[in-house]
């Protein structure tokens, strides 16, 4: 049955960046597919995700820490192996933005967020690689791009310079570990009710443009993107490799 290949049964995941948000909700879509999901957020009290997941009947953790940190990314996969015996999901979700002009954009801003939302999307995706190709077994790698992998966007340079890499880098792996078993794929989420866009939507000039132009009306939810996730990090997207997929309401149509 077509169905039985969106299921994630056994499949043993980890989510960046999943304590709310975008985050929040792939993590818990995973688990409601049957995935076993290990959760990541900067702040030591992060675990009421965790507790929504193992109410699902699935197994979870939490791990606090800095994704810019390369140690942080080692223990990230390697507590997952710990817990589950393996990893076969990663979804680099965590991210962080920063606003200003970019000639007066610092140079502590700017090292901040390529560290954060690029680098470590790397760092993370080469240990989880590591362990898939050792085993020889099917795994996935679902990174979170941006409609500024697209476009240039306003007062976010490093943000946009970020996540036009997380697009190239979703490809360059995949050209390299398709035929080994690994997909890797991205999600390019449209403009999201989260914490990153909240000065948008405060902003009632700049909302309302942004409403004007996405076809569907409004702005996206989290759950809005459980199916894309799902179908990127099941067999049903094993001929999908090096695909970024939008999820905008429309925006990119415009």
């Amino acid at each position: 049955m077509v169905l039985d290949s969106f299921k994630l049964s056994g499949k043993n995941a980890l989510v960046t960046g999943s304590t709310r948000g975008l985050g929040a909700g792939i993590a818990l879509a995973l688990a409601e597919a049957g995935a076993n999901v290990g959760c990541h957020g900067r702040r030591a009290n992060g675990n009421q995700v965790c507790d929504k997941i193992r109410a699902l009947g699935r197994k979870s953790f939490y791990l606090a820490g800095d994704v810019a940190s390369p140690s942080v990314c080692a223990a990230l996969i390697q507590k997952t192996i710990d817990e589950f015996g393996s990893i076969d999901i990663l979804v680099n979700n965590a991210g962080t933005i920063r606003r200003a002009p970019a000639a007066e954009f610092s140079q502590e801003f700017w090292d901040e967020l390529i560290a954060v939302n690029l680098t470590a999307a790397f760092r993370l995706s080469q240990l989880a690689g590591q362990h898939m190709l050792k085993r020889g077994a099917q795994g996935k790698i679902v990174n979170i791009a941006s409609l500024l992998s697209f476009q240039g966007g306003i007062l976010v340079p490093a943000y946009a310079a970020a996540k036009g890499g997380v697009a190239q880098l979703t490809k360059a792996l995949a050209n390299e570990w398709a035929a080994r078993g690994i997909n890797v794929n991205a999600i390019a989420p449209g403009y999201m009710a989260t914490d990153n866009t909240t000065a948008l939507r405060n902003d009632v000039n700049r909302s309302r443009q942004i409403l004007e132009r996405i076809p569907v009306g409004r702005w996206g939810e989290p759950s809005d993107l459980a199916g894309a996730a799902v179908f990127l990090c099941s067999r049903a997207s094993d001929y999908v490799h090096g695909h970024v997929l939008v999820v905008d309401g429309g925006w990119m149509a415009r």
